[in-house]
């Protein structure tokens, strides 16, 4: 499904090169975590797949779906099938949740969203995710806290239903109980048909996820893959051992 080859990437404001050779790949069906120390090239990752113009790829190619990704704009990236969870959502006053959701799956689907059905559907969506109906009227993420915006962001995920979603520090400043409910919707989005790129620090999320791959990135290059036992590694050991 997704297909990187010798990536490498540098930062536009100060042509500061991060990525710098890196490969991966991803198959229908399978979910797979980078981990890595701070600086080292995991949110330019998803930026980069993504096309956000702070980061331009000097080298290498990205595919999707055997379709070359480097040349297209966010929202045709978007269209493709490909969704992205923020570290930090945006805040966007004046936008309801509802009207958000209903306005990005519009632009997404070749026909135009059924409102009844789509209202059932979110609300279903809301109550697996332990999230308070009211707020379908509430500002996007307006003085949500850390882990409504994180819920809101799984929310997106299964209302939109990607071929690929890579999320980028989802259990970032988490308590338990909204770790395991964000778990939970992965879950619930996860097939056979569709994939999961996970970027985290921690391995709290991981722990109820049936994980296929565990990517090791260190200074913009992946250094090492395995399976999830690599993920305990760096947990007892940190990334002492792959930062030579």
């Amino acid at each position: 499904m997704l297909k990187i080859n010798n990536l490498h990437t540098i930062a536009v404001d100060d042509n500061t090169e991060i990525l710098k050779g890196l490969n991966l790949e991803i198959n229908k069906g399978e979910v797979h975590v980078i981990m890595g120390p701070n600086g080292s090239g995991k949110t330019t990752l998803s930026n980069t797949i993504l096309n956000n113009p702070r980061y331009k790829i000097t080298d290498g190619e990205i595919l999707f779906d055997g379709e070359k990704l480097n040349d297209l704009k966010t929202d045709e990236i978007a269209k493709k099938g490909i969704f992205m969870s923020f570290q930090t959502p945006e805040e966007v006053p004046g936008i309801k949740v509802s009207e958000f959701l209903k306005t990005a799956k519009n632009s997404i689907s070749e026909e135009r969203v059924n409102l009844f059905k789509f209202a059932t559907e979110l609300e279903e969506n809301m109550e697996k995710l332990h999230m308070n109906k009211d707020y379908m009227n509430r500002e996007l993420n307006v003085g949500f806290s850390g882990g409504e915006k994180k819920k809101n962001e799984i929310l997106q995920l299964l209302t939109l239903n990607p071929k690929l979603a890579i999320l980028d520090e989802t259990d970032s400043g988490l308590d338990v109980d909204a770790i395991n409910i964000v778990s939970e919707g992965i879950k619930l989005f996860k097939n056979e048909n569709n994939s999961v790129l996970i970027i985290t620090h921690g391995t709290k999320i991981l722990k109820s996820l049936d994980v296929d791959y565990v990517h090791i990135l260190v200074n913009g290059k992946i250094v090492k893959t395995g399976d999830s036992s690599l993920a305990k590694e760096i947990e007892e050991n940190g990334y002492k051992n792959y930062e030579n």
